[in-house]
């Protein structure tokens, strides 16, 4: 890609691999929003939108939302003026046809794929962080695991004192259903990023800093 055209990141990974955590720093250290369509569709669904009714049908019960609204929505996101400078790509694409769908959204903006980077995460581990994953209702700080990261009273939000919860889509049956899903669905598109050279696959080990490096290791060396 130019030198100019800025960087734009593909994180693939099972739901609960941390691609939510890593883009929080990484679009800090590189200065490119994060582009989420779990989060858009979340806030449409909150919002009560057309797009929101429609996710929320699929959402609930694990499923992906239809190639077609997912691909309109991220031409909209990636069209504004903040992604000029590139963007990080979460959760999208989730398919080989979106993926597809994407070499010409960004050949309409003018940039290419820098790289897309794949989280190795061992199912246990990912069934754990998801079941034991809540929320805070009131900030968008409080994230927090039964499990691993407690909150200091039960149920309570360290930052601001709002109600935690467990999302629908984190519910037992549901993430069974996702991982199904992603294995079915999304997993071959680390064969198709792989056979074009545009793939590199990290295991899970060590700590987020520890990780953090490494993938600023590879971003830099594809964009150097």
């Amino acid at each position: 890609m130019s030198a100019d055209s800025g960087l734009v990141l593909i994180l693939l990974g099972a739901p609960g691999a941390g691609k939510g955590t890593y883009c929080k720093e990484l679009k800090q250290r590189y200065q490119t929003p994060q582009i989420s369509t779990g989060d858009i569709f979340r806030a449409a669904v909150k919002e009560g939108t057309e797009i929101g009714h429609l996710a929320k049908a699929y959402m609930d019960r694990g499923a992906l939302v239809p190639d077609t609204i997912v691909v309109g929505i991220v031409w909209d996101r990636i069209r504004q003026q903040d992604c000029s400078k590139g963007f990080i790509l979460d959760g999208f694409p989730r398919t080989v046809d979106q993926a597809d769908a994407l070499v010409g959204l960004l050949y309409g903006i003018g940039k290419k794929l820098s790289v897309a980077i794949n989280l190795d995460v061992d199912r246990q581990v990912l069934i754990q962080r998801l079941t034991g994953r809540r929320m805070c209702r009131s900030c968008d700080k409080g994230n927090f695991n039964v499990f691993t990261l407690k909150p200091k009273v039960d149920g309570v939000c360290d930052y601001c004192g709002g109600e935690l919860y467990q999302r629908d889509d984190d519910k037992e049956a549901v993430i069974l259903s996702r991982l199904k899903v992603y294995d079915e669905q999304t997993q071959p598109l680390i064969e198709y990023y792989q056979s074009r050279g545009q793939l590199e696959t990290l295991k899970l080990e060590g700590g987020i800093e520890d990780m953090l490096k490494r993938i600023h290791g590879i971003i830099d060396s594809r964009r150097a």
